[in-house]
């Protein structure tokens, strides 16, 4: 009985390491000032990225199912609007896998197999996610023009099924702020791998 105890609580600190409250609707946007490398050289915060309208970060990974089934939705998304004043990142925040499918070198050639046209970044310790409280590959986080978070969740409703898309979640929020408009919907359930801690 204490052995089942023991392993019972093992499994549930396993679980929760790293874990954190996903971060709330109209919060500001944690550690703007905050270096991650990226892929290309040389390093970027969020500060820099954020755009006249807004930014997109996106907690994001190379070998994911769901960010495979939905990355090349990042490069339309950056076409359409990047250039009406969204400024986009990815965070690669898999700590515990930089030593293989998430080190630099794997993510420098996955953006280039990929056409990546946005930042893909390094998040070495997962204090990034720590703060926003991500948890999966792909969680997506909209920040306004005044660093306030106003989305957060998935990009749309059908990752697999691109042409079954019925509900474009990140694009409507983006024309809802382009537009003056409220965001009908600024909260979805993140679908996706489980961002891989370090510890």
């Amino acid at each position: 009985m204490k052995l089942r105890t023991i392993l019972l609580t093992l499994a549930v600190g396993l679980i929760s390491i790293g874990s954190a409250e996903e971060l709330a609707i109209g919060s500001d946007l944690p550690i703007p000032k905050y270096t991650m490398p990226v892929v290309g050289g040389g390093e970027v915060s969020l500060e820099s990225k954020m755009g006249d309208a807004g930014l997109v970060v996106i907690f994001s990974c190379n070998t994911c199912p769901w960010v495979l089934a939905w990355e090349d939705r990042y490069v339309s998304l950056v076409d359409a609007y990047e250039s009406k004043g969204f400024g986009f990142i990815a965070v690669n925040s898999n700590a515990g896998y930089r030593n293989g499918v998430d080190s630099m070198a794997e993510m420098t050639a996955h953006a280039r197999a990929n056409g990546y046209n946005f930042s893909y970044t390094v998040d070495k310790s997962s204090r990034l996610a720590r703060e926003f409280g991500a948890t999966r590959t792909p969680h997506v986080f909209i920040f306004d023009k005044a660093g306030k978070l106003v989305y957060r969740g998935a990009i749309d409703d059908n990752a697999h099924q691109p042409d079954k898309v019925e509900a474009t979640y990140l694009a409507d929020a983006l024309d809802a702020m382009l537009a003056g408009e409220v965001i009908k919907q600024h909260s979805t359930k993140a679908l996706g791998c489980t961002i891989k801690f370090s510890d």
